[in-house]
């Protein structure tokens, strides 16, 4: 079984999404995942979609959109500290991202199929890694990361932003 990631395995910052996470299997808690969110945004209907909570706030699509690339982002860091590659790489700005995405403009069922297919890709990615893989190390956005911690990391964002659809969003849609 693939360990908690320990604390100089990312920056301090990053263990508000990892510290999300309670399951001790990542690999399964990642599938799981993937099946409750997508049970959860698939009740939302398409109009609700572009709901904003807030000016200034991404829609419901834009979050979706959100986490797709970031998921995407994670799993290549991962890919590149887990094949051995020692480059930084650079940082990612989310709202340049956001913009370029125009998620808005998408139907809201291709979002959520393309989270499926994100977090499946993720998913063989983190499946098919040798053992030794999981403790590579990286530095990404000028912050040191294992391989581990990209994975936790990724569930504990996905948890983080489905926590505030819940809170600011869905409220009156979802329970």
């Amino acid at each position: 079984m693939i360990g908690r990631p320990a604390r100089d395995e990312a920056a301090e910052y990053y263990f508000r999404y990892i510290d999300q996470v309670t399951a001790q299997d990542i690999l399964g808690f990642l599938a799981e995942q993937q099946t409750e969110a997508l049970a959860l945004l698939r009740q939302v209907p398409e109009v609700r979609s572009l709901y904003r909570y807030a000016p200034g706030k991404w829609s419901i699509k834009g979050v979706i959109g959100h986490l797709n690339d970031t998921e995407r982002l994670f799993a290549f860091r991962a890919l590149w500290f887990a094949r051995g590659f020692d480059t930084p790489l650079p940082s990612f700005d989310q709202l340049v991202a956001s913009e370029a995405a125009a998620a808005d403009s998408r139907p809201w069922s291709d979002l959520l199929d393309e989270f499926a297919a994100v977090r499946s890709a993720s998913l063989t990615f983190y499946r098919g890694l040798p053992a030794a893989a999981w403790e590579r190390r990286g530095i990404a956005s000028g912050n040191p990361f294992t391989v581990r911690a990209l994975a936790w990391l990724t569930a504990g964002h996905v948890i983080h932003h489905l926590g505030v659809l819940r809170e600011h969003y869905l409220t009156d849609v979802v329970g």
